[in-house]
């Protein structure tokens, strides 16, 4: 039965879709069945993934409003080895019709609810608010991965983010809880970097991932190639990391 796992954050710019599509294929190079949800209306991970989101016929917003299924709009990413559910501008105006309809925060836990058998790692890759599609998001999911840069304003937008998801857990899906924070573009180089990763260690002690992402040349080149970073060059230290990250989730999902 598959795990569900939301990658989130409130904050932009924070590596949420990078880490979702190169965990994706660090899974699946292990050898995991794995299926990819794009929720953000602009589609990057879906094109980070190789797929095209202007020649789409169905997408995630055509299951949220049902129209479609699983089975109509997963497209199989070659380049990392996993399936993607992918996500163009139609997703956009799905957060309005979505007001209107029955069990609207729970349109991507029925979509999903026939399908767990056939995947190991579902990851949903979330918009940068707390919208009603994050919410699917979070309310479809077991757990919550939460990149981040260790900076102060991180630091701030991290608290909104525990609360939100307190929120979801206290009133929507008992099941939901924060699986790991997870270090990215990470400059060891950076005092204040030190400090804050230093700073979430005392304070969330095992919850902070052992992997740390670094900034890394060769994980932003991927994304224009449409091929996840650790694909694209397996050796680079990005890359390294994301699949010791990969590691880190199947061994901490044994414990959950």
């Amino acid at each position: 039965m598959a795990r569900i796992f939301c990658i989130a954050n409130q904050k932009g710019g924070v590596g949420k879709t990078t880490t979702c599509v190169n965990l994706a294929a660090g899974l699946a190079t292990a050898g995991q069945r794995v299926l990819l949800i794009d929720l953000d209306p602009q589609g990057n991970a879906t094109m980070g993934s190789g797929i095209d989101k202007r020649t789409l016929t169905k997408s995630v917003y055509h299951l949220l409003v049902g129209l479609g299924t699983v089975a109509d709009a997963r497209v199989r990413a070659e380049n990392g080895g996993y399936d993607v559910i992918p996500a163009n501008r139609d997703l956009a105006g799905a957060e309005i019709e979505l007001v209107g309809l029955d069990r609207r925060e729970n349109r991507l836990r029925d979509a999903l609810a026939l399908h767990k058998s056939e995947y190991d790692f579902i990851l949903i890759d979330c918009p940068p608010s707390l919208s009603l599609l994050t919410l699917n998001g979070l309310c479809a999911a077991h757990g919550v991965i939460i990149p981040m840069q260790c900076e102060y304003y991180a630091l701030e937008g991290l608290s909104d983010l525990v609360n939100s998801i307190k929120k979801v857990h206290a009133n929507l899906n008992r099941e939901l809880s924060i699986i790991g924070l997870l270090r990215v573009m990470f400059d060891p180089r950076v005092t204040l970097q030190q400090q804050v990763s230093a700073q979430l260690e005392a304070h969330f002690g095992n919850k902070v991932f052992k992997a740390i992402v670094p900034r890394n040349v060769r994980l932003a080149e991927a994304p224009s190639h449409g091929i996840p970073g650790v694909v694209f060059d397996r050796s680079a230290k990005g890359a390294q990391a994301y699949l010791a990250f990969a590691k880190e989730m199947i061994e901490r999902v044994k414990t959950l």
